[in-house]
């Protein structure tokens, strides 16, 4: 149930919610739908008194076509919601049925005002979850997979040519400029946070590949581990450093050796740098008396020549 939440929380909330309105709009007597229709239609009326209400309620109610609704909320919302996500896909389709209802019942209101339609037009029905749908069509068609973009398509085939969204386009009327408001609005939402999303995949690409292909600095460059050294000092925690002969500082004994105690060495990262140090300064003793001799027998050598 969690899963299914996760994936279609918005589709499942929205369709329950338009079923359940549907139901209860079904019991109610003939006044009283007429009644509920004109408080939530989002006319140039009610959206000047009291816009909140008809707003959130007009996309849960719809006059006609009961059976039909159900199936074509199926077929757009769920594939939209599962290809953006709750939050996102509510977004959208609120953005939609927001935007295409103000943009649409604002022209209306101009015409009224400079007097190319009559005041009459201020009370008309504009109910019905189309916004929201045609919103999460778009959603679908932009991000989706190819089963979800082929049901998004007959969706949209069913509203266009039999439902007629469009139809009135040039004379501008109010369902027609709300449906392309709303497609619209819902493009370009879907086009902003896909091009977000992908700005921040890029950027977590980039920055993975800059840890990956990054070098530790060490501190200091005697360290254990430092893989740029040359000398004994410079040798990994988990390479033995080279056995010198028994008996002289350095040497240490495989690990399955018995010694005169009878016990195998046990050996740890402790001990193993402890020892690289100790090689270390036995060479650069060896080193140092090296030097010293080489130094004395250059100067007997130049004693002997001025002699």
């Amino acid at each position: 149930m969690r899963v299914l939440l996760r994936h279609y929380g918005f589709a499942l909330a929205y369709l329950a919610g338009f079923v359940a309105a549907e139901l209860a709009y079904t019991l109610l007597d003939p006044e009283a739908q007429a009644r509920l229709i004109a408080w939530a239609s989002t006319n140039v009326a009610n959206l000047e008194h009291e816009p909140a209400g008809p707003m959130l309620v007009s996309a849960f109610v719809t006059p006609g076509f009961f059976a039909a609704w159900p199936v074509l909320i199926g077929l757009a919302v769920f594939g939209a919601n599962r290809a953006l996500g709750n939050a996102r896909t509510a977004l959208v389709c609120l953005a939609g049925h927001v935007i295409g209802s103000l943009v649409s019942e604002g022209i209306l209101a101009y015409r009224i005002d400079v007097g190319q339609l009559s005041a009459a037009n201020r009370h008309i029905t504009d109910v019905g979850p189309s916004y929201v749908v045609l919103s999460a069509v778009v959603i679908a068609l932009a991000c989706g997979g190819r089963l979800v973009r082929t049901l998004a398509a007959v969706d949209l085939v069913v509203l266009v040519f039999p439902g007629q969204i469009f139809g009135g386009l040039s004379q501008l009327d109010v369902p027609a400029v709300g449906h392309l408001t709303a497609a619209l609005t819902a493009a370009a939402a879907t086009a902003l946070i896909l091009f977000r999303r992908s700005r921040r995949r890029r950027r977590l690409r980039r920055q993975g590949s800059g840890a990956s292909a990054g070098y530790v600095t060490e501190a200091h460059p005697d360290q254990v581990g430092d893989r740029g050294g040359a000398g004994a000092q410079d040798q990994l925690p988990d390479r033995a450093p080279p056995e010198g002969p028994v008996g002289q500082p350095g040497h240490h004994a495989p690990a399955g050796d018995r010694g005169d105690r009878g016990e195998p060495e046990r050996e740890g990262h402790h001990i193993q740098a402890r020892q690289v140090r100790d090689e270390r300064d036995d060479r650069a003793d060896r080193e140092r008396g090296q030097r010293g001799a080489r130094r004395h027998h250059r100067r007997g050598q130049l004693a002997w020549i001025h002699a």
